[in-house]
């Protein structure tokens, strides 16, 4: 299904936050060592079958590293450190305990539609993007 040297953000392919979050994480991952899937997509649902991700987790953004999945925060966070720049001094945030950090995600998770507006069909990635992202022609 992909190559366990890649790390895989799963996403909500219609939420304009979530897509607006991949662009900024390929613009920051230096070794493109990251791969996309929606969660809408088959990949997607594959990936989420085969961790046991349930279907709660769909408003959840999900980092698989090294094959362990990392959930809302702790994923956000995790995902911080495969970034350039400062971006992986937000690690350090992992010390505050989980309810806490996931109490202020939760809150933007459940809003992120209304708030940030909500697309009728995935994010269909450029040719330039197309290979950073597991589908059926490409499973990294």
């Amino acid at each position: 299904m992909h190559n366990n040297s890649h790390k895989i953000l799963l996403f909500d392919g219609l939420c304009n936050l979530c897509n607006t979050s991949v662009l900024f994480v390929i613009k920051r991952d230096a070794k493109k060592e990251i791969r996309y899937a929606a969660v809408q997509s088959t990949q997607g649902k594959l990936l989420m079958k085969k961790y046991g991700i349930v279907e709660a987790y769909l408003g959840s953004l999900i980092f698989i590293d090294e094959e362990k999945v990392y959930l809302k925060s702790s994923g956000a966070l995790r995902l911080c450190k495969y970034l350039k720049g400062l971006w992986p001094i937000l690690f350090v945030l992992m010390i505050i305990p989980p309810f806490i950090r996931n109490t202020v995600y939760d809150i933007v998770a459940k809003h992120r539609y209304k708030w940030f507006g909500k697309k009728q069909t995935c994010m269909v990635p450029t040719l330039e993007l197309k290979s950073l992202f597991l589908n059926d022609e490409n499973q990294a």
